[in-house]
């Protein structure tokens, strides 16, 4: 399994909107897709900071859905116009989640 673990850091003071939106509209438009999502998680060090990871079974997999999704009418028409002008910067660093011997957990 392929875990992508995303760090968000938005603008000052929009985290609680741009949450909003990406929990009602995008999680669930994630979840259509087949990909499983854990978090968001808020940082308590910084307001504007969250954390959250998507799972994909594999690396082409991973790549069909993130097509399906950036490609798809909703991203397209709606969230991509709301949610990246509220985007400081991200992060994003993809982890294989098998043990050192190389067994699925």
């Amino acid at each position: 399994m392929i875990i992508e673990m995303r760090t968000y850091k938005i603008k000052p003071d929009q985290r609680a909107e741009f949450l909003m939106i990406f929990e009602s509209k995008s999680l669930p438009e994630h979840q259509k897709i087949g990909m499983k999502i854990l978090g968001p998680f808020l940082s308590v060090e910084d307001a504007d900071t969250f954390f959250w990871m998507r799972t994909f079974p594999d690396l082409k997999s991973r790549e069909a859905m993130r097509d399906q999704f950036y490609e798809g009418k909703l991203w397209k028409e709606d969230l991509e116009q709301k949610l990246m002008p509220m985007i400081e910067r991200y992060d994003v660093v993809l982890v294989d989640a098998r043990n050192g011997l190389g067994e699925w957990r």
